[in-house]
């Protein structure tokens, strides 16, 4: 698990004409893992475009040649977590399992729920739609959830429950007593999510 300290930063190497042209994708890779790191841990307004491509081990030219620039990278970030939750929010999973992977994607990975907190606080680049809470609706009516229950208040208490190891790690050790990113917590905090969302059923 990544500390919010992120992975030292790599010293900066401007790439040779080869390697810009046979490997554009491994630099678009290495961008956007360097920008990840640094937007999670600084937010968008305080992470700079020399720091990102100093981790990168790339000229900071690159950033503009294939974002644009630094929030055509933020961008993108944003873009490739849509693509990786392609693969595993299925609406035909029990509503249980769908939370559990949410929350296990977190669990592997708290980069992505610490980037959305700095744009939750700050404002930072945000143009999001708004939720469609069709599928929450359409599990209600199959008894997934029950009548007397708002789906939209629901999904934001899903949204707290799969988010809080990553956001609240010092809570998790006064209350638990364990580190948040131990195999300990983290099956103990899916099998207690599940059965929380088990109640919810109508």
């Amino acid at each position: 698990m990544r500390t919010m300290q992120g992975t030292p930063k790599r010293p900066r190497r401007a790439p040779t004409p080869e390697e810009r042209k046979q490997c554009p994708e491994r630099s678009r890779r290495l961008l956007l893992e360097a920008a990840m790191d640094e937007f999670s841990e600084k937010g968008f307004a305080g992470a700079r475009v020399q720091d990102i491509a100093d981790r990168a081990g790339l000229n900071k030219q690159l950033i503009t040649y294939y974002f644009g620039g630094k929030e055509g990278l933020y961008r993108e970030l944003g873009r490739e977590w849509l693509r990786r939750e392609a693969t595993f929010n299925d609406p035909a999973v029990p509503f249980e399992e769908l939370v559990a992977r949410y929350l296990r994607e977190a669990f592997d990975d708290p980069r992505g729920i610490r980037l959305a907190i700095w744009q939750a606080l700050t404002g930072e680049v945000g143009d999001e739609p708004r939720e469609d809470l069709s599928d929450m609706r359409r599990r209600q009516a199959a008894g997934e959830l029950a009548d007397d229950l708002d789906p939209a208040a629901v999904l934001l208490m899903c949204y707290a429950m799969v988010s809080a190891p990553a956001t609240m790690p010092h809570a998790v050790r006064q209350i638990f007593g364990i580190e948040p990113d131990s195999p300990e917590f983290r099956e103990r905090w899916e099998e207690q999510l599940r059965r929380v969302v088990r109640h919810l059923a109508a």
